[in-house]
């Protein structure tokens, strides 16, 4: 007898992808540093490589936040399902 499973997860891994910087690369390069533990330095060639993908494999609540974060402070983002 031969048993098959699928498995159902509850929620998709979400990208956060930043797409442009805004005016204020410094305050983005910030939250970077807080949302990711990178560097400012890491940060920054993170920043000059645009599209990058900042996050990668979040929950959504996760990537929302973050989303809202750089946001506030002027930079594009957006969340790749």
């Amino acid at each position: 007898m031969v048993l098959y499973f699928t498995l159902v997860c509850d929620e998709e891994p979400n990208r956060v992808v930043v797409t442009d910087p805004g005016p204020h690369t410094l305050e983005v390069l910030k939250v970077i540093r807080r949302r990711t533990g990178l560097s400012l330095w890491h940060g920054k060639v993170l920043i000059s490589r645009l599209p990058a993908t900042l996050l990668e494999d979040v929950a959504s609540d996760v990537a929302a936040a973050t989303v809202e974060e750089l946001r506030a402070v002027g930079a594009t983002v957006e969340v790749q399902h």
